[in-house]
């Protein structure tokens, strides 16, 4: 791919740049002789772990309610696309206008109650409105026969080596968290869930008495003990697992609730930092009953700024 831009006009002194410019700026940097030998090296397996960075520090910006800074953030996920693209343009397996025309081919199948007839530029007839619950089951209709579709079309390939499953396209990667709840939705989606948050409830109940048989279990014994932290490492699991359930019972998105706890305890314990500070003490200087004053009062600032 070769850019129109011509190297001898005079530069814009403030310059509007578009996606093909980002396009072209790419095809620069993987150019194999006078490219940047970083980006040349890179595979799509070695930068995935930036592209994961970025997509945190968007996510970041967005918990700041820095709007700067998520402009910027959403420009370094963006490159991270265009990436990609390049190295699978180089490979030709695929480009940035195939990845672009398969995510509108997606979005206008799932969207019916937008788009008729998968059509980008037509419209339902004037006052026609569509219910929530219309909306969910469309969706979770279309998303069932994609994933069909998807298994019938590896099994012709002889690509399909174990019986499809509902849950096959939800990604290993995901954060533990959030995979959990996509888990949870997808089997509940068939049936698969508790009949109300009693029994969620009383899920967690059992979980955490099965976490005190383990300690039990373990009484003279190091809880560094192979068997003993194997045990536990499973029931914790199981605890926070159930964990997610409420929160999707409770209608509230888990990955987000914990962060928002995160924040709160990193602000309630600079105020402690802060406060013995002030006094010229050190967290080795106090008892465990003065921190825990120190954040009674961190936790009553907090709740008065609200």
């Amino acid at each position: 791919m070769s850019s129109k831009r011509d190297e001898n006009a005079m530069p814009d002194p403030s310059p509007r740049y578009t996606i093909e410019d980002l396009k072209y700026l790419m095809e620069r940097l993987r150019d194999p002789e006078r490219g940047c030998p970083w980006d040349v090296k890179q595979t799509f397996e070695s930068i995935v772990p930036h592209t994961l960075e970025e997509a945190y520090e968007v996510a970041d910006a967005i918990e700041q309610g820095d709007r700067n800074e998520m402009r910027d953030e959403l420009g370094d996920l963006l490159f991270q696309v265009i990436f990609y693209a390049r190295i699978a343009e180089e490979e030709g397996s695929f480009d940035f206008t195939d990845i672009t025309d398969a995510i509108m081919t997606k979005l206008l199948r799932r969207h019916p109650h937008v788009f008729p007839d998968k059509e980008l530029h037509a419209y339902h007839p004037e006052g026609t409105r569509f219910t929530d619950d219309q909306i969910k089951g469309q969706w979770d209709a279309i998303k069932a026969e994609e994933r069909a579709l998807k298994a019938k079309l590896a099994e012709q390939s002889g690509k399909q080596d174990k019986t499809f499953s509902i849950l096959d396209d939800i990604p290993v990667a995901l954060p533990a968290l959030g995979r959990a709840e996509k888990l949870q939705r997808r089997a509940s989606n068939v049936g698969f869930d508790w009949d109300n948050i009693d029994d969620v409830f009383a899920k967690l109940e059992e979980e955490i008495g099965e976490i005190r048989e383990v300690l039990n279990e373990a009484k003279g014994r190091s809880l560094r003990d192979p068997d003993i932290h194997e045990k536990l490492t499973d029931e914790v699991g199981d605890l926070l697992f159930c964990g997610v359930n409420l929160s999707r019972f409770l209608k509230v998105n888990p990955d987000e609730a914990l962060r928002s706890c995160n924040t709160k305890f990193t602000s309630r314990f600079n105020y402690i930092e802060s406060a013995l500070s002030e006094q010229g003490k050190a967290f080795e200087d106090c008892t465990l009953k003065e921190l825990d004053q120190l954040w009674d009062e961190a936790k009553r600032r907090q709740t008065s700024d609200f």
